[in-house]
């Protein structure tokens, strides 16, 4: 189909706009369709700008899972950049959808992708430009459903008021469950939002918050959390693909009009991880481990770059040195990216033999450094975190690397992880003068391209839910960088301190992320307060304004450091304390206090932790039927 006959932005104001493109539509694999012959139509939203939105895989998933449905047609939505977001409110311009170019008033289902805390008042302003009300609660049966999935979901209590509906868990389980439902209630001839969301309740993985009921104590902690009808669930279990081979994956992904963050093919090749990092939210909330086998990563892989026109291909995963075949699928794509001329990219490799081979042979690696993510300092608190790397793994690894010809190598820490010393900051900067020296140790000063670059950065810890840290606290800004100070004057003392350079992620950004990543329902209105004082994007550096957000909690009451200030005991209710996310509580208590002792807990090829997920019968859970699945 063409593109739409009429733009929803009018001429002039394209013409003043950053990056016009953005809004046009019209991509190659964009999917267009008859509105009158669709049954249901869906306004997908991405929470920020169009580049990033356009580089989330999961988004691309559900965008050709859904247009795969005869009867539904999934349209794409994105933030506008602050310069239009200011002309549509001047001008009154309605937010729309990029292939009908129509406002989000007339879809039946909004949906918006929760990946990260800092997009939380851009999802008030989706809301605002579409004329839809902010609260759940002052929407009439005339307006969309509005539905939020994605990282964020595991603790949805922050905006909860915003929405009609969540989905915890894999959209490719049950979404066409949701729409079969809405579809029946829509064509019933007697339409209820409020009948369809407590129906809506019902379905495995389905949270409506209006439907539930906090109390709290004189403490302010949480007294309890209950369902308001006795027919609705009191516990939200995650949903999980048991069979990634055959879970729907787009063949032909919608490619940009504009240069995306990941402007590539990109195969998911295993979803979950292996590794039990105790920080780390991903590697709880999408256990057990699973993988595509290599067959079908080729095969999807060849029928992306032949639909798309990439001349680059990344494969995608938490941990992708873990996928089983990976040898046999890289020299599959090798050989066959060679031939059509096509880059690999290799994200998510641990830095050993086999992957720097494998790195060796593919096209254009050396153009960029290894990436080596330490995580701390010291092999004391590597072992709190349970990375489990050892400083042998990371020497060994950097060795290689520069016998193969690199010189540039980044080094990746956290800082304010529990446990940490001023000895485990001063051992990062150790650390990287240990690797820089090895550079000059092993090649030879006339083998040499130039000095050695050691690239430190450090971003300042925050508890997630669902993972064995959710317990812990947080600091005030100016104690976070006076631990990056730390570090800084450590590295200067070092011998090596000119081949080593040093950067640190913004204290007061990450602080924020962590009250809402731990926060409740009586965040929100702090979160309505900062839109309406203009705080967009806050994830971008130019438009974050922390003095808007310590106003925000200061008018709305609200005492932050009750949220990120102090560590919490084992008892207290917590906020997503209502979410079965598949690993049992007794896990995560058993790994905080294996944590504070610095004990080591095996991955899971090595050995089952008895997480809780071998309930769900797939991945890393059953692949060794023939033993058992207990040590």
């Amino acid at each position: 189909m063409s593109l739409a006959k009429r733009l929803a932005l009018p001429d002039d104001v394209l013409m003043k706009v950053d990056k016009a493109a953005r809004y046009i539509g019209n991509e190659v694999n964009a999917v267009f369709k008859d509105k009158e012959s669709v049954d249901i139509r869906i306004a997908m939203c991405f929470p920020d700008v169009y580049e990033i939105g356009m580089s989330h895989i999961g988004m691309q998933i559900l965008y050709s899972m859904w247009n795969e449905r005869p009867d539904t047609w999934c349209e794409r939505v994105f933030c506008p950049w602050p310069d239009l977001f200011s002309m549509m409110k001047e001008r009154g311009i309605r937010l729309f959808a990029l292939e009908s170019q129509e406002e989000l008033l007339s879809f039946d289902l909004v949906g918006i992708t929760l990946m990260y805390e800092m997009c939380y008042t851009n999802i008030l302003e989706i809301l605002d430009l579409s004329g839809i009300p902010l609260h759940s609660k002052d929407r009439g049966d005339e307006y969309p459903i509005v539905m939020g999935g994605g990282a964020c979901t595991y603790n949805p209590e922050p905006i909860a008021d915003f929405f009609d509906l969540f989905y915890l868990g894999e959209g490719e389980v049950q979404y066409d469950q949701i729409l079969d439902l809405y579809k029946s209630h829509k064509y019933s001839g007697n339409y209820s939002r409020n009948t369809f969301l407590h129906e809506a309740a019902k379905i495995p993985g389905v949270y409506v918050p209006s439907l539930y009921e906090v109390s709290y104590n004189p403490d302010n902690t949480i007294r309890a959390f209950t369902p308001l009808y006795p027919d609705i669930p009191t516990v939200i279990k995650r949903q999980v693909v048991t069979d990634l081979d055959s879970a729907p994956y787009p063949k032909k992904p919608v490619v940009a009009n504009v240069k995306a963050v990941q402007d590539r093919a990109v195969i998911e090749v295993q979803r979950g991880c292996i590794r039990g990092c105790r920080f780390c939210q991903a590697g709880t909330t999408y256990r057990p481990a699973r993988e595509r086998n290599a067959k079908t990563c080729l095969n999807i892989a060849k029928e992306q770059l032949r639909s798309t026109g990439y001349d680059e291909l990344s494969l995608s995963s938490l941990s992708t040195s873990d996928h089983k075949e990976l040898a046999v699928l890289m020299d599959e794509l090798i050989s066959f990216c060679r031939e059509e001329n096509v880059n690999i990219s290799l994200p998510s490799l641990r830095i050993d033999a086999f992957s720097l081979d494998v790195m060796e042979k593919v096209q254009d690696v050396k153009k960029s450094s290894l990436t080596f993510a330490p995580e701390a300092g010291s092999q004391r608190l590597r072992d709190v975190i349970n990375k489990g790397l050892s400083v042998e793994d990371i020497m060994n690894g950097a060795r290689d690397a520069f016998l193969l010809g690199w010189n540039k190598v980044k080094l990746y820490f956290m800082l304010g992880l529990p446990t940490e010393t001023k000895e485990d900051r001063e051992d990062i900067a150790h650390l990287a003068n240990e690797v820089a020296a090895l550079y000059y140790e092993t090649i030879k000063k006339e083998d040499r391209k130039g000095r050695v670059s050691v690239n430190v950065s450090t971003s300042f810890f925050v508890p997630k839910p669902f993972t064995p840290f959710q317990w812990y606290r947080m600091f005030e800004p100016g104690e976070y960088l006076s631990r990056a100070h730390d570090v800084n004057a450590a590295i200067k003392s070092e011998l090596n301190h000119k081949s080593i350079t040093y950067s640190w992620h913004d204290a007061e950004t990450s602080v924020l992320e962590g009250i809402f990543a731990l926060g409740d329902r009586r965040i929100a209105p702090a979160i309505e307060y900062a839109y309406k004082k203009g705080q967009i994007f806050d994830a971008w550096t130019d438009y974050f304004n922390f003095g808007i957000w310590e106003e925000a909690f200061e008018k709305t009451g609200i005492n932050t450091d009750f949220y990120i200030s102090r560590i919490k005991p084992l008892d207290e209710i917590l906020p997503w304390d209502f979410i079965d996310c598949g690993v049992s509580r007794e896990f995560l208590e058993k790994e905080w206090e294996r944590a504070k002792e610095g004990v080591v807990t095996k991955n899971c090829r090595k050995g089952c932790s008895l997480c809780g997920c071998f309930d769900m019968k797939t991945g890393v859970c059953v692949e060794r039927r023939d033993r058992e699945a207990v040590s």
